[in-house]
């Protein structure tokens, strides 16, 4: 199984894909500039079978409660696929195909495939979850790490999005099932876009990203000093239990992003 790095170019837009570090996006340069921080941790990073933070590390499938290791104790965090090696299915110049077996310590057999696909002036990413035998719960996401300020310095980013309503977030981090006004940041937490998820990320004078899903969850989080979070996913923190996605044997879980960049 190759687990090398696989770059995609078009245009003045590079894309580094690790399928051996989660199958993340570990680079994505614009005419030589680097939009995401860098690290093992960092990039972009798909979040598979789940999103955010499982409240204990259970959820509830059927009858049977299930046990997810606390790696973010007390809760279980991001799922496991970004710690995980992935497979290279395919590569062209500009997009590839990349697939993850879920195995213990998820119950359930299936597998994700992940789609990069690079343009001139965007990157659509596209997740896809389909089961080996019965249905379960699963949810899909993007957690990247955007450079609050690019190479070359300026001004720092600025965050735009009209959200419906934000998750009111208790002491645990969780969202305690209330919807309130959205909140003036920093933020890190969930918010609604029923129209579907649309957030600008503008570096003055540089940069603007917009970032787009058909999903209407979003999560922002701007609490660190090298970077801001924007992540289209397809339902809330802890949503394995509050607002459960079921993958069927006849219809996948597939959710897709596309991020469209211009010059300012």
């Amino acid at each position: 199984m190759s687990t090398e790095d696989v770059i995609l170019t078009a245009g003045d837009a590079e894309v580094t894909v690790q399928p051996g570090n989660g199958c993340r996006i570990g680079s994505l340069r614009v005419g030589g500039v680097e939009l995401l921080r860098q690290g093992k941790k960092y990039g972009c990073f798909p979040m598979v079978p789940w999103c955010g933070r499982i409240r204990d590390g259970r959820f509830r499938d059927g009858a049977v409660v299930h046990q997810m290791p606390l790696n973010s104790p007390p809760h279980a965090i991001h799922g496991f696929a970004r710690d995980a090696e992935w497979r290279t299915a395919r590569t062209s110049k500009t997009e590839a195909v990349f697939t993850y077996d879920l195995a213990d310590p998820w119950p359930h057999p299936g597998r994700v495939t992940q789609i990069v696909e690079l343009g001139e002036d965007e990157l659509t990413l596209r997740l896809g979850i389909e089961t080996y035998g019965d249905s379960f719960p699963a949810q899909a996401g993007w957690h990247p790490w955007f450079n609050r300020v690019l190479d070359g310095g300026g001004e720092p980013v600025r965050i735009d999005f009209d959200p419906a309503w934000q998750e009111e977030r208790g002491d645990d981090h969780l969202p305690t099932g209330h919807r309130v006004d959205p909140k003036p940041g920093p933020w890190d937490d969930c918010f609604g876009m029923p129209d579907g998820v649309d957030v600008t990320l503008t570096w003055p004078e540089r940069l603007e990203v917009n970032v787009k899903s058909r999903e209407q969850w979003v999560v922002v989080y701007d609490e660190q000093e090298a970077a801001v979070c924007v992540e289209p996913q397809t339902g809330p923190p802890n949503g394995l239990n509050t607002d459960p996605r079921l993958v069927t044997p006849i219809e996948p879980l597939e959710t897709a992003t596309t991020w469209t960049w211009r010059r300012l």
